[in-house]
């Protein structure tokens, strides 16, 4: 664990709108570090509800040492518990996911109910209490069909991003949704350079080519970058996004999130390699399948894309220092049949692709800011979600450390 002055001291030396310091990348105990005060502080995205759909469905992963089991409860809440039996401390779940009418440790078998409570512990002497002993909960929010967690004693507050990013998601209806196919990738590069890359797509141009058959690389609705071409496309689409009652202009999300609908280039309407739709069964109620894309991200872990035919959630989770799991679903509405209205590899081509391309530029990015030339580098004004993100990072870090407020230095 790297000590407080040192942190202090990084913090010190870091530039707003440049790349972090060496350390906060490649010290393998500032992934410790990460962990203390980021990632056992926040809200974290962790699965999708439908993933848990009936009772005793569990869903597992793991924050830093923490392992932690998502479930659905007999009365269909969503909950979640430090997955560790309160007898000894062995972990409870070790699949990634499954069913269970009851949660059992395979050590001595205690038997746990689904909302935690602990109600068969053999071998324990008569006057052993078990309403004390019950699984130890964690902090649950499910906002449109996405569950996120935190480990916190005293949870941030998430009013403000979900009253802010409901009226974009809620017309998918994504508790109408099925994961149609998942895949976690292990990135080998630190978990801010993953994120780092997907908060720009200055890198896109020259390394993305099955994105861009339908990606419009612009992030704002008025980036002074567009050509007139792209104005044009922005006023036919938020005309029609308008009329439909569609939300689309950026949310006012700071540093913590990103909530904007943008417009596939003309005639595309999905992420797929002809532009055409990736499922013939429209989410919700959907008729029209050209809606543009609903592009969310929230600190520190988790961005997505919402289509008229398809969602796609990213969910990023540090391993170490050099080393991070990236878990893409894609849900289609839970009544689209494979083979009939979807067909997999069509649903999943282009980010398959864009995701492989994407682990490899992390991978050198890392590769590289490990030498000893490496020196923080400016960003590009299009690049102003790294500076967001870097922002609100710092802003972790001096919190953790006992700073007031992270020290910046102006840009030259």
């Amino acid at each position: 664990m790297i000590d407080r002055d040192r942190i202090r001291q990084l913090l010190a030396e870091r530039r707003e709108g440049f790349s972090l310091p060496q350390a906060f990348y490649v010290d393998p105990a500032m992934h410790e570090t990460d962990i203390k005060a980021v990632f056992e502080t926040d809200w974290l995205f962790a699965c999708n509800a439908c993933e848990i759909r009936k009772p005793g469905d569990y869903l597992t992963l793991a924050i830093g040492e923490n392992p932690v089991v998502i479930l659905r409860d007999r009365d269909g809440q969503v909950r979640a518990f430090h997955n560790s039996c309160r007898h000894r401390g062995s972990r409870i779940c070790g699949h990634e996911k499954g069913r269970a009418n009851r949660l059992v440790c395979p050590y001595h078998q205690w038997v746990y109910e689904l909302d935690g409570s602990l109600i068969n512990a053999r071998q324990m002497p008569a006057d052993f209490d078990r309403s004390e002993h019950g699984l130890k909960p964690v902090h649950v929010e499910v906002i449109c069909g996405m569950v996120y967690i935190c480990l916190a004693d005293d949870p941030p507050d998430l009013t403000r991003f979900r009253e802010a990013v409901t009226p974009y998601i809620a017309p998918h209806m994504p508790e109408r949704t099925k994961v149609a196919f998942e895949m976690t990738l292990i990135e080998d590069a630190n978990w801010k350079l993953v994120i780092e890359n997907n908060r720009e797509c200055y890198h896109c141009a020259g390394n993305h080519p099955e994105l861009l058959v339908t990606l419009v690389e612009f992030a704002l609705p008025n980036d002074p970058r567009g050509p007139a071409e792209f104005k044009a496309l922005m006023d036919r689409k938020t005309a029609k996004w308008d009329a439909l009652g569609l939300p689309h202009q950026p949310a006012d999300g700071g540093e913590e999130f990103r909530c904007i609908r943008l417009p596939f280039h003309e005639g595309a309407v999905s992420f797929t390699m002809d532009g055409g739709p990736a499922c013939r069964k429209l989410l919700a109620d959907f008729t029209e399948p050209d809606l543009g894309s609903v592009r969310m991200f929230r600190v520190p872990n988790n961005w997505n894309h919402f289509l008229a035919d398809h969602i796609i959630h990213f969910r990023v989770l540090p391993l170490s220092q050099d080393k991070t799991a990236v878990r893409t679903t894609w849900l289609v509405h839970e009544d689209a049949v494979e083979g009939v209205d979807y067909d997999i590899d069509r649903l999943t081509e282009v980010w398959i692709a864009t995701n492989a391309q994407d682990a490899e530029l992390a991978a050198v990015n890392h590769a590289g800011i490990r030498s000893m030339g490496y020196q923080p580098g400016p960003y590009a004004p299009s690049e102003f979600m790294l500076t967001n993100f870097t922002n609100w990072y710092a802003g972790k870090m001096a919190a953790y450390a006992g700073s007031p407020t992270p020290i910046r230095l102006a840009a030259e």
